[in-house]
Parts: structure tokens; C-alpha cells; sequence
């Protein structure tokens, strides 16, 4: 743990100093080289974080260790990144809205002081009324997408400042953090708060060598994606493979917000023209057409 000791109450010079290094370091630092380097993907059995995994592994030849609730999942995928990349993994089955397996996972991944990235993709959503969600349901995504996300990077974060190793860490965020989505109230909430928990931290770090990067993609095909109540969006849905390459690509750059897809990105910047309530407005309304849909009505 990195104590606090009262050291960081330096003077103002000292602190305009810091902060203005911490604005500026991503552009002049190195890419991150994956080959032959561990790099940790959560959620890795299915959707995003799977194809994150294969794509790491195959063409940037990185060693990983793969994390998620279903082991025999993270098994196969073992042996198919093994046998068909001739990298090394490390599976870890792990919960990552309970804080014994955070302390588990964080220790069978720093204990060999190798790890050179991490990727915490791991989240879970609901679609539908926020009133027809449970408390056990909200409390879920709550532990999921927000605190096992701030547990797991602490534990990161505390490792490379303390060894001052060079690397990086990726926090998976969504657009719905940008732009509310109705009737996905508590997921795009959660969301929110990953993307402005990762951007502030970012702007803390004392390692010159170590980044902090926001992945903001739209909806992509996943697994996630695949039930029957988005179907009135599956249009909008970016393959997974493009949006796993685009992950890489701003991870390695140390993108500081990186948001997939050029309509995507165009979209936004046209959209932060428009009052927020217009656009989550529009949104409600092909939302609740979806699910309409999927009532029979």
C-alpha cells in the first residue's frame, strides 16, 4: 500500500509542477510493446475481453492471465491461445464483485513482479426499467462495474508506483458514460463513474513510466448484446473484433479517452453540440420501442 504519510502536502511550486507533468507525460511516452510481456484481461470468457485475449495473443504475441466467473471457459481459451499463439496463460477463476477473489486475483498476478499491463474489462448490465430492478440486481453492477473496478486498480495502480515499472492499465468504460441511456439508468451510471474515476486518477500518478487509459466504446456484438431486447439495435453494434483492435491499438498508444469507430467518434463530437436531455430523449425512445418489442406489444 502506498502510505500516507503527509509527504504529499508539498508546496504549490511543487504541486503546479506535478500537475502540469501529469497533463502532458502520455505524449512523450513510449508505446506499450506487448510481445513476450504478461498482460492481465478481465472478463476474458466472452465478448470484448475474449477477443481482446486472442487478438493479444495472437498478433502482439503477449503472455496473459485471463480472469472471469467461468473457468472452464478461461480453460479453453488456454489451450487455444497456447497451442494456436505459442504464448503462455494463466487462468485465474474469479468473482470481481467479491473483494476475497480481488485479493486473490491481485496476488497471483503482482507476486512475480512481471506484469506489464492490465486490461479490466469485467462488467455486467441490465436493460429495462430502472423500477423493475431488483436491489440485488443494482448492488450487482454496483460491485461489478464500479468497486471491484476501484479495488482492482488500487492494487495495480499501489504496484507499479511503488516498483516504478514501466506499464499500463486500461479501464473499460462505455459512450453510455457520455451520454445517459435510458432504461440503462444503473449501467451507464456505472459507466460514468469509471470514465471520470480513470481521467482524474490519471492526472495522480507520481511513475512517468505507467498510463491510465478510458475505453468508451458504443454497443458492440457481444454476448452482452446478444439477448432479444436489443434487438431493435443490433444496427448500431460494432463487431467485436474491430472493437477489441481499436482497444489495443489505445492501450499501446496510452490514449488518454478513446472512444472506437469513426462514426462513433464523429457522432460524439456532434453530439456534444445537443443538449443532453435531446439526445437521451432520442435514445429513450428507440430503447423503449425495443422493449415494447420484446413485451409483444
Amino acid at each position: 500500500m502506498v502510505k500516507n504519510d503527509g509527504s504529499n502536502l508539498n508546496s504549490n511550486s511543487q504541486n503546479q509542477r506535478r500537475i502540469g507533468y501529469c497533463f502532458s507525460f502520455t505524449a512523450s511516452m513510449k508505446r506499450l510493446q506487448f510481445k513476450n510481456k504478461w498482460v492481465m484481461v478481465t472478463g476474458a470468457s466472452s465478448g470484448l475481453g475474449q477477443e481482446i485475449s486472442r487478438q493479444l495473443a495472437f498478433n502482439h504475441q503477449a503472455n496473459l492471465i485471463i480472469v472471469a466467473r467461468r473457468e472452464e471457459k478461461l480453460t479453453a481459451l488456454k489451450h487455444e491461445l497456447e497451442q494456436g499463439a505459442g504464448i503462455q496463460v494463466k487462468t485465474i477463476a474469479a468473482d470481481l464483485s467479491n473483494a476475497a477473489d480481488i485479493e486473490r486475483v491481485l496476488q497471483e498476478s503482482l507476486t512475480s513482479n512481471a506484469l506489464y499491463g492490465a486490461i479490466l474489462n469485467a462488467g455486467v448490465t441490465y436493460f429495462g426499467r430502472h423500477t423493475a430492478l431488483s436491489w440485488q440486481q443494482f448492488e450487482a453492477i454496483l460491485q461489478t462495474n464500479v468497486v471491484g473496478v476501484v479495488r482492482m486498480t488500487n492494487g495495480l495502480v499501489a504496484h507499479f508506483e511503488q516498483s516504478g515499472r514501466e506499464g499500463g492499465l486500461m479501464l473499460v468504460s462505455s459512450m453510455a458514460a457520455i451520454y445517459p441511456a435510458p432504461y440503462q439508468a444503473a449501467y451507464s451510471a456505472s459507466k460514468a463513474f469509471i470514465l471520470s474515476f480513470g481521467n482524474a486518477l490519471s492526472h495522480e500518478l507520481q511513475n512517468k513510466d505507467f498510463s491510465i487509459t478510458v475505453y468508451a466504446p458504443g454497443g458492440i456484438a457481444t454476448e452482452m448484446t446478444a439477448a432479444e431486447q436489443f434487438g431493435e439495435l443490433k444496427s448500431w453494434l460494432m463487431p467485436v473484433k474491430q472493437a477489441a483492435r481499436e482497444a489495443i491499438y489505445a492501450f499501446a498508444h496510452r490514449k488518454y479517452n478513446y472512444i472506437p469507430g469513426f462514426t462513433n467518434r464523429l457522432g460524439s463530437r456532434f453530439m456534444a453540440l445537443l443538449p443532453k436531455k435531446f439526445i437521451a430523449g432520442k435514445m429513450g425512445v428507440i430503447y423503449l420501442k425495443s422493449l415494447m418489442k420484446m413485451d409483444g406489444r
